[in-house]
């Protein structure tokens, strides 16, 4: 085994997320009757990413996200609505809407049992809960590490330490961090100094100053960097 420890983020890297969100977004839309939703669908997608990278400056809490990305829209819509009846429509439909990835499934198979499995990702923590339970996820993960729950987030180092104390510290030298964020999977594996695998499937140009180990465009690239076949 080329690693040993392997660091799954979920959202966009597992999971297709956005999927989940356009379902949620539809299903949290037709709650309050808005008509024609789709016109503000970019407006809502702006304010969201917006937020999430205030997360990982560590300027905002998810749990702070969770409502406070429906304030702005209602606001910024000019409607009368109630974001937090929202924020519970919407994070209701992120966890009953959207599935993995073609081969995120068979990746899992293939590698539980000959590797330790960590997921470490940024979210809410009844969203991802909802899901890994949905999609039957939990056999294969040896820790779960959601960022509202432990109360910080990727990039930040202390949640991989986290991430570690519950893996019961194996080495760096063995551990690989796989994600599609470079500013949160990359950006966190690069400063904690373990290996990191970029999954680029959307074709996006690499960053001079992030230290990025491996570059895949799909998923089941993984197991041959993970397992590599003797040559």
């Amino acid at each position: 085994m080329r690693y040993e420890t392997l660091l799954f983020d979920l959202d966009h890297t597992l999971l297709d997320s956005d999927a989940s969100e356009i379902a949620a977004y539809a299903h949290t839309m037709a709650t309050i009757g808005l008509p024609n939703p789709d016109d503000h669908f970019e407006r809502y997608l702006r304010i969201n990413h917006a937020m999430w990278a205030a997360v990982e400056r560590g300027e905002l809490q998810p749990s702070e996200v969770r409502f406070k990305r429906f304030e702005q829209f209602v606001d910024e819509v000019g409607i009368t609505a109630d974001p937090v009846a929202m924020a519970d429509a919407f994070v209701w439909g992120l966890g009953a809407f959207g599935e993995l990835y073609d081969g995120a499934r068979v990746v899992l198979e293939q590698l539980a049992g000959q590797v330790q499995i960590a997921m470490v990702t940024n979210g809410l923590s009844d969203v991802q809960r909802a899901r890994i339970e949905r999609l039957d996820l939990d056999h294969f993960f040896d820790a779960v590490v959601i960022s509202s729950e432990v109360g910080v987030t990727k990039p930040r180092p202390e949640i991989f330490d986290i991430t570690f104390e519950l893996l019961g510290h194996p080495p760096k030298q063995s551990a690989l961090m796989i994600g599609d964020s470079l500013t949160s999977d990359i950006r966190g594996g690069s400063d904690y100094e373990i290996a990191t695998c970029w999954l680029n499937w959307r074709g996006s140009p690499a960053r001079p100053d992030l230290a990025i180990t491996h570059e895949i465009t799909q998923i089941a690239q993984l197991v041959d960097i993970v397992s590599p076949s003797p040559t």
